[in-house]
């Protein structure tokens, strides 16, 4: 028996959109029963979608159009909760693209799950550059394979969602939103399963200042700690990244200007060498590993400056924004 589905995509309206459906209107296998597009652009009065949805086919017309008012796409996932009525909602991002059999295997993914089981992850393959080593931002995209429970391609249960509340939207970045709801599901005594579908995931161009900006999950790793307490990292067996070198680095540069200020120019001296040797050895391990190429070293070593003091900024006003937060309830309206 074919269990039916929905395909729930959040989207910006990226060039990246009309390759994502126009993979899934080409994949073999029982097709969606519906598909919900969350238009999550902040502007009422943005361009229609009319060329992406052009490559659907005859899925065009099983497709629907919603708007979120750019509200994050945990909000726009919500969004899409409300609306849809098949019995399973596969979650994709609009900068994917399914693999050709990927409907078929999904199918199996479905009528293989336990009635215990709430969702079925799929496997995401990113395509790195064969003919040099990839960059810092190749690197990071690629461990969005060996994540858990992205919703890159991530199938759960309508009604497990509407049961633990669907997406926090207090996380209004794509960071940490899969892996919060997640950790509900489990909670609630649910099991999340690995399934056999395949997507890429490719690495979408992004400018030399993405990892400074990437810094603001540090705000939502608070909110990870409010809500699942100080060991939810091993809970979501999430990596712990480099947190507790960039506040002492931090700590480092600020004492060094503070001392220098005060009169006390050995101690500041000495406090600037930590500074000093701390950011040089993030620069490297970030630099080494890369392609060395002269736009990429110096991008390393001036991000590699700046990243220490954004991530502490924003753990800081992350824990003091979070402090009382409750757990999450849904939003009705």
């Amino acid at each position: 028996m074919t269990t039916s589905y929905a395909v729930v995509i959040p989207t910006l309206v990226r060039d990246t959109l009309a390759d994502c459906l126009a993979a899934l209107a080409a994949a073999n296998g029982p097709r969606p029963t519906e598909i919900v597009l969350v238009d999550d652009r902040p502007d009422a009065a943005s361009e229609p979608l009319e060329h992406p949805l052009s490559v659907l086919g005859d899925l065009r017309g099983r497709t629907t159009v919603l708007r979120s008012r750019g509200r994050g796409p945990a909000a726009a996932r919500n969004t899409a909760l409300r609306a849809v009525t098949s019995p399973w909602i596969a979650f994709l991002d609009d900068d994917v693209q399914v693999g050709p059999y990927w409907c078929e295997q999904l199918a199996e993914d479905l009528a293989d799950a336990s009635p215990d089981t709430a969702g079925v992850q799929g496997v995401i393959a990113v395509p790195l550059p064969g003919e040099r080593r990839p960059t810092d931002w190749e690197r990071g995209t690629a461990g969005l394979a060996r994540a858990r429970w992205i919703t890159a391609d991530m199938a759960y249960r309508t009604d497990v969602l509407k049961q633990v509340g669907g997406f926090d939207e207090r996380f209004r970045r794509a960071f940490r939103e899969d892996a919060d709801l997640a950790l509900r599901v489990l909670d609630a005594g649910w099991r999340i399963h690995q399934g056999r579908r395949t997507t890429r995931h490719p690495v979408r161009p992004a400018s030399r200042w993405v990892s400074l900006r990437a810094q603001r999950g540090n705000a939502d790793d608070a909110l990870m700690r409010r809500l699942h307490g100080p060991d939810w990292w091993e809970k979501a067996v999430a990596p712990r990244g480099r947190r507790r070198s960039h506040l002492a680095i931090t700590a480092s540069g600020a004492a060094a200007l503070a001392l220098a200020a005060t009169g006390r120019p050995r101690a500041a001296a000495a406090a600037g060498a930590g500074w000093a040797l701390g950011t040089g050895e993030l620069a490297w391990a970030r630099i080494a590993p890369g392609p060395r190429t002269r736009y990429e070293v110096t991008t390393m070593l001036v991000t590699s400056v700046l990243i220490p003091p954004a991530a502490t900024w924003y753990w800081l006003t992350g824990l003091w924004r979070y402090r009382n937060a409750p757990a999450w309830r849904e939003v009705t309206s």
